[in-house]
């Protein structure tokens, strides 16, 4: 139980009726899940606004309702009017589970790319310098042994406030998490104290119904993480950078190739060799220090530049430092998996036009004799996404082998003569294989001495969605029973 005063105590609010006094049992945002004495938040959706429900809720024995427009309630029920009860959600559910954030130093990481990567790159950095951390983000949430499957980037308030106290009862003393901008403008992190915010970079995403009006609101959103973090670490050479750190009110440091840089990454070289692609460069600035990656591309020094900026906040040892960005890995992010000593075989989240062409021109840097990619596109989605991941990989890639991903409710084949109506645009060879084991059976099969091929689309996921039904498939498993089949192993 908790005193309704304790939960009020940072909100902004206006009485209409009854009384603060006395205890409510649960907060809840959910109408199906009103309890006897509960404090219900009334959330207007997309789809589903609980403000036209009040009578319902009520019924079920909510003792205190939270709105943010006037609503009829019985009369032994609290009505609490607020500006916004999404930013109300955030600030009682901290108060609901006593400001767990408090008890940990919170970093938050925004930009359109490079959110997941640097969050896990941060978080293996820090368990490595002895630290205990909790993470949260788009693919999952870890908390101690705990791993749970993520819905969203960032999840709603109440949920990150239960994660965040969880953390705290599991021992973390840090938590990294992604921020996205959806995050942001809805006030899933408001009231959260960071001690770091971080932004990676900014490109035209998520700007549509239901998202972001225009890309100006898409920029100011990723910028409140900086009026809401002690010390910001910015990305200097983004484009973008002056829009997003508008009235920052943080300690600000900067990473990135510029000399402007607090932390400059210079003398940059790409490493390849049989099995390993990788990147060493040398940071100055704040700190003096050669460093070697085992994850390809210039974003991965962006990436690791970021977590060089934070670790220097928490007096991780240069050794410390080196030895874990040597080995630090993203599950789904340019994950190599072994599969022969002549070529590289690894698995990539990228699933628009933009990420698998930033990825493919990542690896052509690197002279592959062949760059070989693997991918489908997901049904019931955009056809011009189909069009452009077909014209990027035609472009880029020495053969493409179009396959399935997750057709949902449409028929495999008409997804993959979509994607063939943007390969015609180029020279491209390809060729199709509805069935994605057997397409990774073709290119295992078929790879040369030199190559570099690429899985992408799926990442880490684990499954595949066919008419309504998600079946279990994870592509390094798909990988293992290859091997065994063709006796490789």
């Amino acid at each position: 139980m908790k005193k309704i005063t304790d939960l009020l105590k940072n909100l902004d609010y206006k009485i209409v009726n009854g009384t603060l006094e006395g205890e409510i049992s649960e907060l809840v945002y959910d109408s199906r899940k009103v309890t006897i004495d509960s404090m219900f938040v009334c959330i207007k959706g997309a789809a589903y606004d609980s403000h036209e429900h009040v009578d319902e809720i009520a019924s079920k024995g909510a003792k205190v309702i939270v709105a943010e427009r006037q609503v009829e309630v019985p009369d032994d029920v609290t009505l609490l009017l607020v500006e916004d009860t999404r930013y109300a959600l955030a600030l009682l559910s901290a108060a609901y589970f006593d400001h767990p954030a408090e008890k940990m130093k919170v970093i938050g990481i925004t930009g359109t790319k490079g959110k997941t990567t640097t969050t896990f790159m941060v978080r293996e950095i820090l368990q490595h310098a002895g630290y205990k951390v909790g993470l949260i983000g788009t693919i999952e949430t870890i908390i101690g042994e705990k791993r749970i499957p993520a819905a969203n980037t960032t999840p709603e308030s109440y949920l990150v406030q239960q994660y965040f106290a969880e953390m705290v009862e599991a021992g973390c003393d840090v938590c990294v998490m992604e921020v996205s901008s959806q995050g942001l403008m809805m006030h899933r992190t408001a009231g959260i104290p960071f001690e770091i915010g971080i932004f990676t970079n900014l490109a035209p995403d998520h700007i549509g119904p239901n998202e972001h009006a225009s890309f100006e609101e898409y920029a100011e959103c990723k910028g409140m993480l900086f009026r809401q973090c002690r010390i910001g670490i910015a990305n200097i050479d983004d484009e973008h950078f002056g829009m997003v750190l508008n009235n920052y009110t943080c300690e600000l440091e900067t990473i990135g190739f510029s000399e402007k840089a607090d932390y400059c990454a210079s003398n940059v070289e790409l490493i390849g060799r049989p099995g390993y692609l990788g990147v060493k460069y040398h940071v100055s600035g704040k700190l003096e220090m050669d460093v070697e990656i085992d994850v390809p591309g210039k974003f991965s020094v962006y990436n690791s530049l970021v977590a060089i900026a934070v670790c220097e906040h928490f007096n991780v040892s240069e050794t410390d430092l080196k030895e874990a960005l040597k080995v630090v890995k993203t599950k789904g992010r340019i994950e190599m998996v072994k599969v022969s000593d002549d070529f590289i075989l690894m698995i990539d989240y990228a699933h628009n036009a933009m990420s698998l062409q930033s990825l493919l021109e990542t690896l052509k840097e690197y002279h592959p004799e062949r760059l070989v990619c693997v991918f489908g596109c997901g049904g019931n989605r955009s056809k011009l996404r189909r069009y452009e991941m077909g014209e990027v990989s035609g472009n880029l890639a020495d053969l493409t082998v179009i396959t399935s991903d997750n057709p949902r409710f449409e028929e495999p084949q008409a997804i993959i003569d979509d994607i063939k109506t943007g390969m015609a645009k180029t020279s491209g060879k390809y060729v199709e294989i509805i069935d994605r084991k057997e397409a990774i059976r073709y290119v295992i099969e078929h790879g040369q001495k030199g190559d570099v091929i690429v899985l992408a689309g799926k990442g880490h996921e684990d499954y595949q969605e066919i008419k309504g039904q998600k079946y279990p498939m994870d592509e390094r498993v798909l990988i293992q029973e290859v091997l065994e089949e063709l006796g490789r192993k």
